[in-house]
């Protein structure tokens, strides 16, 4: 049943159009990260802030939202290496048809350090979503008391999820819960 879905999701217009998309938004979103680092340093130059409120003006993670973001450029690079690119050049150069890509996870999950760099990319997606989430609608312009409290809490809520549902392959392939 999975190596069907990851056939029709490989195989199928649809899915391969919002691939494309999703490529795009990924190298848009950096792009816009590093423009908005550049504006912020250059207006408040190489000095640090005179006085660090730590966690009373943000929560850390939101200050590290470029050690966070490259830590899921770099798991993204794992994750299309292990399985996107080999499955691509499977299907468009070798044989013509995509490879079994639930033998290649179970194979790819193995691989204890493989597991730990999904864990780690996931729990720095989790941390990049809750940050991303609320500002996503501050910038907006949907921030006002009203409507806050369950902005934050969907935010957690699928900065939670997400990343959860992404760390459960791996980790159940290693410990043995899937065959």
């Amino acid at each position: 049943m999975f190596n069907e879905a990851a056939h029709f999701m490989g195989g199928f217009w649809v899915p391969r159009l919002l691939e494309i998309g999703l490529f795009i938004g990924i190298v848009l979103h950096i792009v816009q990260g590093l423009v908005l680092e550049a504006a912020n340093r250059t207006k408040r130059g190489n000095d640090a802030y005179a006085i660090s409120y730590g966690n009373r003006g943000s929560k850390w993670y939101s200050r590290s939202m470029g050690l966070l973001g490259t830590i899921v450029l770099l798991f993204l690079i794992v994750h299309i290496s292990d399985f996107w690119l080999p499955n691509r050049v499977h299907q468009k150069f070798l044989l013509g048809e995509e490879i079994n890509l639930y033998d290649k996870m179970r194979e790819t999950f193995t691989q204890l350090w493989v597991v730990i760099v999904y864990i780690i990319g996931c729990i720095s997606l989790a941390y990049h979503l809750a940050h991303g989430f609320y500002s996503a609608f501050k910038t907006l312009g949907v921030y006002n008391k009203r409507y806050l409290s369950v902005i934050q809490w969907c935010g957690y809520a699928f900065s939670i999820i997400v990343p959860l549902a992404f760390a459960m392959m791996p980790v159940s392939f290693y410990l043995g819960w899937l065959k």
